[in-house]
C-alpha cells in the first residue's frame, strides 16, 4: 500500500464540517478507506483484528485505535458513522452484533455503513436488526480494487433508507468517486453481484483472446492497442491486458475473494431464479487457478489455464 500511496498526489477534500466516525476492518481496502476520511479531517476510531495493523494506522494518520467494536462505536461520546470493510457474511456479523459489536455502541439515529461484499441475505437482516435498535443500516459494497481504496476513486453501490444514505454521502465520498443508492436493504450487495458476473465474463473472454492471438503469432500488446480503440474495450482490457501478456498478477484483488463473490452469486441466483452458467463455469475456472496455487494472485491470473505465468 505504501507503494500506492507514493505514487499518487494527495487527494483534495470538499470542505465539510468534521464528524465523529470508526472504520472497523484494516485490510487492503480499509486501510486506505480509512485513511481518506482521517485525511478529510473526520475524527476516526479503528478497530482491526489484528491490533498491529490498527498501531500502525494511528501511527501514520492520527486518530485513535479501540480494543473492540464497541469500543470503536461508544469512542469520542459515540461514533455518527460506523463503516466496516472486513471478509464475510460471519466476520460482518461478529463486528456488529452481541455485547462486543459496534451495535451495542451506537448512539440512536446513527448510522451504520457495510462496505464488505457479502450476501443481500445478511444485509436485510442486520438492516432489521439495526432499526430495533433505533439505528440504520446501509450495505454499500465498493469496485475499484486496492488502487481505487488507495486513490480515493471508489465506485460504492448502496441499499437502504434514502435519508440515512444522504447524511453518509458526503463523508463517503472522502473515499470515491461515485456513491449511488440502488434501492432498499441488500439492493447495494445484489448490485455488486451484478458487478462481479460481469467481471467474471470480461477476464475470460480476455484470457481467451490473449492466448488465440498468441497462438496465432501475433504482437498481443499492439493488438491489445489496437483493439482497445475499439468496441472490445473495457476497463480489463485497459488495466489487465499486457500484464496478463507479460504474466504479471499482483494486482491486489485476489482469486480466492472472486471465488467467495461468485459464491454469493450463485447462492443468489438458486435463490431468485437467475441462469447464470457462465459465470458457473468461470468459477469452477478459478477453481483451477487455486488448486495451482493461485489463489492470492489478481483475479486476471485466470489466463494461467491457458500457459504458465512468465
Amino acid at each position: 500500500m505504501a507503494a500506492f500511496r507514493a505514487m499518487n498526489a494527495p487527494r483534495t477534500y470538499d470542505s465539510i464540517p468534521p464528524r465523529r466516525v470508526a472504520f472497523l476492518g484494516l485490510g487492503v481496502m480499509g486501510y486506505p478507506m480509512a485513511g481518506h476520511l482521517a485525511r478529510a479531517g473526520h475524527h476516526v476510531t479503528v478497530y482491526n483484528r489484528t491490533a498491529a495493523k490498527a498501531h500502525a494506522w494511528v501511527a501514520e494518520y492520527g486518530g485513535q485505535m479501540a480494543a473492540t467494536p464497541l469500543a470503536a462505536a461508544q469512542s469520542g461520546g459515540g461514533a455518527e458513522i460506523v463503516f466496516a470493510c472486513v471478509g464475510n457474511d460471519d466476520d460482518l456479523r461478529s463486528v456488529t452484533l452481541g455485547e462486543q459489536g459496534a451495535f451495542a455502541g451506537m448512539p440512536r439515529g446513527a448510522v451504520f455503513v457495510d462496505h464488505t461484499t457479502a450476501s443481500a441475505e445478511v444485509a436485510r437482516s442486520l438492516c432489521a436488526s439495526a432499526s430495533g435498535m433505533g439505528l440504520h443500516f446501509i450495505d454499500a459494497p465498493v469496485s475499484g480494487g486496492q488502487a481505487g481504496a488507495v486513490n480515493g476513486a471508489l465506485t460504492i453501490m448502496c441499499g437502504g433508507d434514502a435519508a440515512a444514505f444522504d447524511s453518509v454521502k458526503p463523508v463517503a465520498m472522502a473515499m470515491a468517486k461515485a456513491m449511488t443508492r440502488i434501492g432498499d436493504s441488500g439492493s447495494g450487495q445484489l448490485a455488486k453481484m451484478v458487478n462481479q458476473i460481469a467481471i467474471a465474463g470480461l477476464v475470460q473472454a480476455l484470457s481467451e483472446a490473449i492466448q488465440f492471438g498468441q497462438h496465432a503469432g501475433l504482437d498481443m500488446k499492439l493488438v491489445l492497442d489496437v483493439i482497445g480503440k475499439g468496441a472490445a474495450q473495457s476497463w480489463q482490457m485497459d488495466n489487465r491486458g499486457k500484464t496478463m501478456v507479460d504474466g504479471q498478477f499482483n494486482f491486489g484483488f485476489a482469486v480466492d475473494w472472486m471465488r467467495k463473490d461468485l459464491g454469493l452469486v450463485l447462492e443468489e441466483a438458486r435463490r431468485n431464479g437467475a441462469t447464470t452458467p457462465v459465470t458457473a463455469l468461470v468459477d469452477q475456472f478459478y477453481a483451477d487457478v487455486q488448486a495451482a496455487g493461485g489463489g492470492r494472485w489478481d483475479t486476471s491470473s485466470l489466463i494461467t489455464r491457458f500457459s504458465k505465468p512468465a
